[in-house]
């Protein structure tokens, strides 16, 4: 086995915690086995949902904000839930923590199934997104305390890899399952086995040590800002334009609120003692762009997933099945650029030339998307999504190592997850501000067809299969434009990112042995966080 052996962090061997040798290969890969599973349940959380949406709301009596909120209470609960459990992991057990995040995924799953509002869905939903956050976040923070730098651009390739079988299996399963005499509830269980069996797994393989902290604060205020700003903000972009107009005294006390809110989160956390989002983070140049790069990136995946199903299914005609596999080829480009490009990154320990590649990819497949239309052909419709998924797979993880390589190791838990963080807040807002142009944009259609919108935006989501001819083709129409619209708005998003990623200053991957979590930094090496991340951004 020494054949294989693979620098990890000290302490951290499989089965023998403490003994500063490093893990081999096939240990980390035991060790990473529960934890891979576990983001495949994550992940397939929101995937095999996606393609039942429609059918979903429609049978829940919902219209287009609830098929919009489904999907964003559990982002948004993900969103404010990561940096509190990045930060409980540089405080507790990553092991424990990454078992109760699994455990509160379990319950979430299993009250969704029973819903029997779209309401009720969506307070379910929250629950269920406080679990995925958890093990978003920790999958990533476990990984570092394992793993050098230099080598986890392998493993986080597989990750990558594990994310985009989630993404291809979640939307077929979910077709499957609704078109099959389990109905859509079904799409609710189907990851509670894999969940189970990802515990028992995490049980016996992951073992890591234990730093156990006498002084352990929780900035619990700063973090209850930040969900009460965030949530503000979503709120308003969902309901502006449909329960009151853009420019409105609602939309004032509500944008006067939610920037009060988060301007009060920024002054709570420059002076917490232990802050959920350290204001100090973003006083390195390399991790303030890689949130910024994280926002882009959020948008334009939750978009992607969260919409294609409502094109294919109403503006296409097709069943949730058929919409599942005419994905793939986003899939497929994210997969095998996400392999590639880990395997590049550990064998070359450079990698800002794959995050420009990627944002390159991200803004041409947005705009490319935004010409799609109801008739658009698919082998072109897939050559876009080809390309769409290059770029989420080049820059999804790799913006997590760049940070992760700029920071000391008894941070690595908060810097994970801030990047986390950030990506699903774009995916949050991304989701409400892109749901909300779906809307606005089916409206106007339809009434140019000479259709209200209770035909299809307002009034609820269309079954296509059971309209009158002529009323079937408007409202194919009015989806399939309005989805090109939506991709048109997330274009300046991905330009954003792909500006912050020129601009990153690359720092060549470590390839020392990472100091066990919470020991204290090497000889020569500053404790202070600002100087411990300023030096990097020099480089």
């Amino acid at each position: 086995m020494a054949s294989n052996a693979t620098p990890a962090t000290a302490g951290a061997r499989a089965g023998t915690p403490g003994d500063g040798a490093p893990m081999t290969h096939r240990q980390i890969m035991e060790a990473l086995s529960g934890l891979l599973l576990g983001m495949f349940v994550a992940v397939l959380s929101s995937t095999v949902v996606s393609t039942a949406l429609p059918r979903i709301i429609g049978d829940l009596g919902g219209g287009q904000s609830a098929y919009t909120w489904v999907v964003t209470a559990t982002l948004l609960a993900m969103t404010c839930t990561t940096p509190i459990w990045g930060k409980l992991a540089d405080l507790f057990s990553k092991k424990l923590l990454v078992q109760l995040s699994l455990v509160v995924y379990v319950g979430g799953s299993m009250l969704a199934g029973l819903a029997t509002s779209s309401g009720m869905l969506i307070g379910f939903r929250v629950l269920q997104g406080i679990g995925v956050g958890g093990l978003m976040a920790l999958s990533q923070v476990i990984m570092a305390a394992m793993i050098p730098p230099r080598e986890r651009g392998r493993y986080s390739g597989y990750l990558g890899v594990t994310y985009a079988i989630a993404t291809v299996g979640g939307p077929l399963i979910g077709g499957v399952i609704v078109d099959s005499a389990l109905g859509w509830r079904g799409c609710f269980y189907v990851g509670v086995p894999f969940a189970v069996v990802a515990l028992v797994i995490l049980q016996k393989t992951l073992d890591l040590p234990v730093v156990k902290r006498a002084d352990v604060k929780i900035d619990y205020l700063g973090a209850m800002l930040i969900s009460l700003g965030v949530a503000v903000l979503l709120i308003w972009v969902t309901l502006a334009g449909e329960q009151y107009a853009w420019m409105s005294w609602q939309t004032g006390a509500m944008v006067a609120a939610a920037v009060a809110l988060l301007g009060l989160a920024v002054v709570v956390e420059g002076r917490a003692a232990e802050p959920v989002i350290p204001t100090w983070l973003f006083r390195d140049r390399t991790i303030l762009l890689a949130v910024i790069g994280s926002v882009g990136v959020g948008l334009a995946m939750m978009g992607a997933t969260v919409f294609l199903s409502q094109y294919f299914q109403i503006a296409r005609g097709m069943t949730p099945t058929v919409s599942g596999l005419l994905t793939m080829p986003m899939i497929f480009g994210l997969s095998l650029t996400s392999a590639v490009v880990g395997r590049r990154i550990t064998t070359t320990g450079r990698w800002k030339r794959y995050l420009v590649m990627g944002g390159f990819a991200l803004t041409a497949g947005l705009a490319l998307m935004s010409t799609a239309r109801y008739d658009t052909n698919f082998v072109i419709l897939g050559v876009f999504m080809f390309v769409l998924g290059m770029g989420i797979g080049a820059l999804q993880q790799n913006l997590v190592l760049a940070v992760q390589n700029s920071v000391p190791v008894h941070q690595l838990g908060v810097a994970s997850s801030t990047v986390a963080f950030f990506r699903s807040l774009g995916g949050a807002v991304g989701v409400s501000i892109l749901g909300a142009v779906m809307s606005h944009r089916v409206s106007g259609y339809l009434a140019e067809g000479g259709l209200n919108s209770g035909s299809g935006a307002g009034g609820g989501i269309p079954d296509v299969r059971h309209l009158p001819p002529g009323v079937r083709d408007v409202v194919e129409s009015s989806y399939g434009h309005a989805v090109g619209d939506m991709f048109l708005v997330a274009v300046p998003f991905g330009l954003m990112a792909l500006v912050a990623v020129l601009f990153i200053r690359e720092k060549p991957l470590q390839t020392a042995k990472q100091v066990a979590a919470g020991s204290p930094a090497p000889a020569g090496q500053s404790t202070d966080p600002v100087s411990a991340t300023r030096e990097p951004s020099r480089v």
